[in-house]
């Protein structure tokens, strides 16, 4: 595998990062509990490393419960309490009481459009955006579609979902391909 080309931003010495961007990174997601496991992730992100929170990915897993977005609504203060002396997670307030806020607005969005899934492909026509980058710093940290979406979600009540965490999300669960052009996960997503 030493010949394979990856992304640039994809460290070979953090078989984390590396089997995340292999497997993951990019691949188009259908399901509600898999998107909003990335929601939840992609907004703890905000403001910090993505190793960070993908280092702690399992532990967020379990103090989400699997993500289940049906349960984290239901959370209460004792839940944020006991959230806020997690070690294994970014213990931030305000990032614990989103999850739950977004878990929440996330079930009325579901009640509308019977999935989170199919509202939030929607904003491309239910296709991913192809591009075709060849270095890194031409890939934007945000783009009007992102605007568009991070607008929407705040106007219905949203947290930490600003432009730059909707582009990471898009990136994240397939809705636009900024692999690499060189990079062999690129033509496979």
């Amino acid at each position: 595998m030493s010949d394979t080309i990856r992304c640039g931003w994809v460290p070979l010495n953090k078989p984390t990062y590396v089997k995340y961007h292999d497997e993951e990174w990019g691949v188009p997601v259908l399901d509600d509990q898999k998107m909003f496991e990335f929601l939840v992730l992609e907004s703890f992100q905000a403001g910090l490393s993505w190793e960070i929170v993908l280092n702690k990915r399992d532990n967020f897993s379990k103090a989400f419960a699997n993500f289940d977005f049906n349960q984290v609504a239901l959370f209460g203060e004792d839940k944020v309490q006991e959230l806020l002396q997690d070690k294994g997670i970014v213990r931030n307030q305000l990032k614990i009481r989103a999850a739950i806020n977004n878990a929440q607005r996330y079930l009325e969005i579901i009640e509308e459009y019977g999935s989170f899934c199919k509202y939030f492909w929607g904003f491309s026509d239910g296709k991913p955006l192809v591009n075709k980058f060849k270095i890194l710093d031409d890939i934007p940290a945000s783009t009007e579609l992102s605007n568009t979406i991070a607008k929407e979600l705040k106007m219905r009540g949203f947290k930490f979902m600003g432009t730059t965490v909707v582009y990471a999300h898009m990136q994240a669960v397939g809705m636009v391909n900024d692999h690499l052009a060189e990079c062999f996960r690129y033509s496979e997503v």
